[in-house]
């Protein structure tokens, strides 16, 4: 590895690992990958096909002994070093998140034979383990969840056979060094390429990207390291968090992963909006009121309240998830589908965004609630959370973009848990019909339907049920002129009858193949906290109590009041919704 304690030295890097120079890339091929699209060789392979969006074309499909030789072009010679193979290094095997999504995501990708056709996985933890005992503790969380083939049973053996164990300490270069003995063990005669993914705590971070950097990266192939939020607590940690890894790592090693940019309604708001003429004209200040963009879960922190004291729901969902989807509903158009371009794209919006102040801010935290004759602990019940704590559950804020689009727009955003459901949606709330011909009748009762409060409203429901709908004013049948409020609905279950992907297949295939498009760039990142931080750190320096709301309710009722600031009304509060305040 190019680098030293001075810090990282791209030149070097490039000269000794010249697959990650972007120009020269070129990636593995991959097997024919139900899921959504073919995987093939990226875009820098002379033979690959593209469709009009710049991805693999649906139909298009190649032989790994004609067209595609392990990610080289037809005609480009033997395949170096026998072919390729990646090596997913998962650190953390024995954690919640490995065991019930990683592992999992990896062997759907291989029943889907979206995976490359050389490839190991290893775990890596502190715990003494042996291949068996990990294969076990994985085949405990795999699923058939794609469809009932028969031949289940016989792939999910075949994806633990290539399952392999290295205990470790996280700081230990002689731990990677020994993981990267085995790993060149199964390497042997191929291109190596390497993927190690992060899923422990942040504050060891540095020490396993110093440690493996050092000892475990490819030598001839590329080397990515997956790194989970959260990324720092504010602007300064986590610009302390990039420059630290940073000093092992170049910029295109690093894919910070934020797993809502995996799901499909989020993959699907750019393809809405850029690709039907009957959208992009609205989206915009003149057509558009407020937007909306809407986290709720119905269960509470439940033993996690340690680890959730140190964070809060700002961080863990609004500066993050909900941010991130702001910034792909409200950019620019993009040059191209390109990465860069789209990522440079959500940097302009970011930037343009004003700093959150107190006053545009409401906070709460759940309490404890008896309901049907079952008791619901509060927050502040759980034993694993401080005595007095004034952490947010629940927070509502107001952002605001000032550019040309978007100036005078609220995008409202709330986050909470142990609400009265569970859902993640953006709610789109469009302007009163200028000069409503059916509002005398409104007033008069004589309409069935106040019109100017029923204004059309686009919904994107991210989960759960995926679907897009858009409430529009109809006639009621009849001999009378009677409006009603109805959907024009695409419910993704009815639509599409296949098993949408979970976030990190999606996300890990993308990791593998190189593409960056959906994850997080440094610049991204800082932007992202310069809007949070100083409304973070007011929280916090006032110790500003969150307002109570119990258990099971739809949050604290200053939520109401500062939409209605802004003149606008929450759309997930309806007359048919569940719970009370």
């Amino acid at each position: 590895m190019a680098a030293t304690g001075l810090g990282f030295h791209p030149a070097a890097f490039f000269s000794a690992h010249p697959r990650e120079a972007g120009t020269i890339t070129k990636q593995l091929p991959f097997r024919h990958c139900s899921h959504h699209r073919i995987r093939v060789a990226r875009r820098t392979c002379l033979l690959r096909a593209k469709s009009s969006n710049g991805r693999p074309q649906i139909g298009a499909s190649f032989s790994n002994s004609n067209e595609v030789l392990d990610g080289r072009a037809a005609g480009d010679g033997p395949p170096e070093q026998g072919g390729s193979t990646v090596s997913i290094t998962v650190v953390g095997a024995s954690g919640d998140l490995a065991k019930k999504k990683i592992f999992p995501a990896l062997f759907a990708l291989f029943y889907e034979d979206c995976l490359p056709k050389h490839f190991t996985v290893f775990g890596y933890a502190r715990s003494k383990m042996s291949d068996e005992e990990l294969r076990n503790m994985i085949s405990m969380t795999l699923t058939c969840r794609i469809d009932k083939r028969e031949n289940c049973g016989d792939k999910m053996e075949q994806f633990l056979q290539r399952c392999f164990y290295q205990s470790g300490q996280y700081n230990s270069e002689d731990g990677f060094a020994e993981l990267d003995r085995k790993l060149k063990e199964k390497e042997a005669g191929k291109l190596p390429n390497r993927l190690f993914y992060l899923s422990i705590p942040p504050n060891i971070f540095v020490d396993v990207v110093r440690s493996a950097s050092r000892t475990a990266s490819s030598s001839s192939g590329w080397t990515r390291f997956i790194v989970e939020k959260p990324f720092g607590r504010d602007s300064e940690s986590s610009g302390e968090l990039t420059r630290s890894l940073k000093m092992y790592l170049a910029e295109e090693q690093i894919f910070r992963i934020d797993h809502y940019l995996g799901k499909e309604l989020v993959e699907n708001l750019s393809v809405l909006r850029f690709s039907n003429l009957v959208f992009e004209p609205l989206w915009s200040r003149n057509y558009i009121r407020n937007v909306q963009l809407i986290f709720s879960e119905d269960f509470g922190t439940e033993g996690r309240g340690g680890y959730f004291d140190s964070y809060g729901i700002i961080r863990d969902i609004m500066q993050n998830h909900l941010l991130q989807i702001l910034a792909l509903f409200a950019m620019e158009t993009p040059v191209s589908l390109d990465a860069e371009d789209i990522r440079n794209e959500k940097v302009k919006v970011l930037r343009s965004m004003r700093q959150l102040k107190l006053e545009d801010v409401v906070v709460g935290q759940y309490k404890g609630h008896t309901r049907g004759g079952k008791s619901f602990p509060g927050y502040a019940d759980d034993p694993t959370v401080p005595k007095g704590s004034v952490t947010p559950t629940f927070a509502a804020a107001a952002l605001f973009i000032d550019n040309a689009r978007w100036d005078g727009v609220p995008f409202l955003m709330k986050a909470g848990k142990a609400l009265h459901t569970r859902r993640a949606e953006i709610r789109v709330q469009f302007r009163r019909v200028p000069g409503n011909l059916y509002r005398r009748r409104s007033a008069a009762g004589a309409a069935g339907l106040d019109v100017d409060a029923a204004t059309n409203e686009l919904v994107l429901r991210v989960q759960p049920d995926e679907a897009i709908y858009l409430k529009i004013n109809n006639k009621v049948p009849g001999l009378g002129m009677r409006l009603d409020r109805s959907d024009l609905n695409l419910l993704y279950s009815e639509r599409y009858r296949r098993e949408i992907p979970d976030a990190y297949e999606r996300l890990l295939l993308d990791a593998i193949e190189g593409e960056r498009r959906l994850f997080i760039r440094s610049d991204e990142l800082d932007a992202a906290w310069a809007i949070f931080t100083p409304v973070l750190r007011e929280l916090e320096e006032k110790r500003v109590a969150p307002e109570l709301y119990p258990y099971g309710s739809r949050g604290p009722v200053g939520a109401h009041y500062l939409a209605a600031n802004y003149n606008v009304r929450w759309g997930d509060i309806t007359s048919d919704d569940d719970g009370s305040f």
